[in-house]
């Protein structure tokens, strides 16, 4: 029986080491795909934006930002939630750096003209796992609302 619960728990703990880590960049574009897919409709001007903020943020070519959204969506696809992602970030970000994270989902949440609920349901939750306190959540939706 004790070696029933210790092959279990053996078993266990080597599927959480094998789970897949994510670098920055995937957690990031990551979150980003998941804010753009969040209204169900990909515009034009999300994916567009999406790859213009992969492009400045992470100076990728064009060829390497294909790469990373296409890793970036499967990695989504396969998660069950955002802790994955925000536990990268959190790592290797200071806090300045997760609001402009927060400040770049906005952003994208925007590049279409209007703000779906579900949308600002992702940045708030993102937001919430980035540990960015409400007032740095709303001068970053303000901040990028001035841009669009």
């Amino acid at each position: 029986m004790f070696k029933q619960i210790k092959q279990l728990f053996s078993s266990f703990n080597e599927q959480q080491s094998t789970m897949q880590e994510h670098d920055l960049k995937t957690a990031i574009a990551a979150l980003l795909i998941e804010v753009m897919r969040a209204d169900s409709e990909q515009q034009a001007d999300e994916l567009q934006t999406l790859a213009l903020t992969l492009k400045k943020y992470f100076n990728l070519s064009d060829e390497d930002v294909a790469q990373l959204t296409e890793q970036a969506g499967k990695s989504l696809d396969e998660a069950i939630d955002y802790f994955q992602f925000s536990k990268q970030i959190n790592a290797q970000c200071n806090a300045a750096q997760r609001i402009e994270i927060i400040e770049l989902l906005w952003r994208l949440a925007y590049a279409d003209g209007e703000l779906d609920p579900q949308e600002e349901y992702v940045i708030r939750r993102v937001a919430s796992l980035l540990y960015v306190t409400h007032e740095d959540f709303i001068a970053a939706k303000l901040a990028a609302t001035k841009l669009s």
